[in-house]
């Protein structure tokens, strides 16, 4: 999950000098500075690219801001007529800073370490294109999914392409695996699951693989509980992450004989440390460690987490 973040101090003194989260984003000698500090500073098997979900719209001419303390703001797509406003495919000369950081990362980080990249699923992704921002429950998006199938079917569609055609430039630049996130895909029900956000990550991973052969693909379907066996059985990921709800003996019994797993340490447990982290770890580590599986949290690390909770939770991890 997310690494770079406001728990660490050299992170916020980038950040600061960036002034805005977006340009630190498309600034690849800062972004690169920011996805390599986790790694040096913890040595994780990992590095996981520093940028967000929603350069994608920003690349498809939808104009996309980071208040202070709001999160992202962009101007809402409130129905199909919207949809007009937006490039007829992703404007890569826009995203080239983030192939640019993915480069200069790959080039720095030791030979065993692997480096991540991401984009958002797309039903994810239309949820903030057309709530102008994050909503509870994402009720704009799913009210213009009902009202206007065909309309909202135009968006994913869109949205498929120009997510496909980003890991790809990412997987060209350097990037040894790509996550797709919908962190959203758990407030569908399953027809809508299914159409939403099973079958168009599905395609964006034929997409990909169509120009990279073999590329490695991880799936983030967050809160969908036992439908997590439809995913996997219907979205031919290499890999998939586990929100921290997810019961660890279904994981173990009905996905990681299938593909291997991702988690999903609470990122609450993280925050409070002591007894109870040490348990969660022993917990996942009790029920993964048979079969292949990245130990990992089940969301991204809060802010305001004790570093020093991190160095306990790896040193149990590594039982050092």
């Amino acid at each position: 999950m997310r690494q770079a973040g406001r728990y660490l101090p050299e992170y916020r003194m980038i950040r600061e000098k960036a002034g805005d989260f977006l340009k630190l984003c498309f600034s690849p000698e800062l972004a690169a500075q920011v996805t390599l500090q986790p790694v040096r500073r913890f040595g994780f098997d990992a590095a996981i690219l520093f940028s967000d979900i929603l350069v994608v719209p920003h690349a498809l001419g939808q104009p996309v801001q980071f208040a202070l303390g709001e999160g992202p703001q962009l101007d809402a797509i409130a129905d199909r007529r919207g949809l007009a406003r937006l490039k007829a495919e992703v404007d890569h000369s826009m995203l080239t800073p983030i192939y640019e950081t993915i480069n200069r990362v790959k080039a720095d980080l030791p030979r065993e370490v692997a480096l991540l990249g991401f984009c958002g699923a797309p039903w994810t992704v239309a949820s903030y294109m057309i709530a102008g921002g994050g909503t509870s429950e994402q009720e704009p998006a799913r009210r213009f999914a009902y009202g206007d199938p065909d309309g909202f079917a135009e968006l994913i569609d869109k949205l498929v392409d120009a997510s496909a055609s980003y890991l790809v430039r990412q997987l060209q630049a350097g990037a040894d695996a790509v996550q797709i996130f919908d962190t959203w895909a758990g407030v569908l029900p399953a027809d809508e699951f299914q159409r939403w956000c099973v079958d168009p990550t599905a395609r964006i991973i034929a997409k990909v693989r169509g120009h990279v052969p073999g590329a490695k693909v991880i799936g983030f379907p967050r809160g969908v509980g036992t439908a997590l066996l439809r995913y996997v059985e219907d979205v031919p990921v290499d890999a998939v992450g586990l929100d921290w709800t997810v019961d660890p003996a279904f994981a173990r019994d009905q996905i990681q004989w299938r593909v291997p797993v991702q988690g999903n340490l609470d990122p609450l447990v993280l925050l409070a440390g002591g007894a109870a982290l040490d348990r969660a770890v022993d917990n996942i580590l009790e029920a993964f460690s048979e079969r292949p599986f990245i130990f990992n949290l089940g969301h991204g690390i809060l802010p305001q987490t004790p570093i020093a909770h991190v160095e306990q939770m790896l040193a149990r991890v590594r039982g050092t």
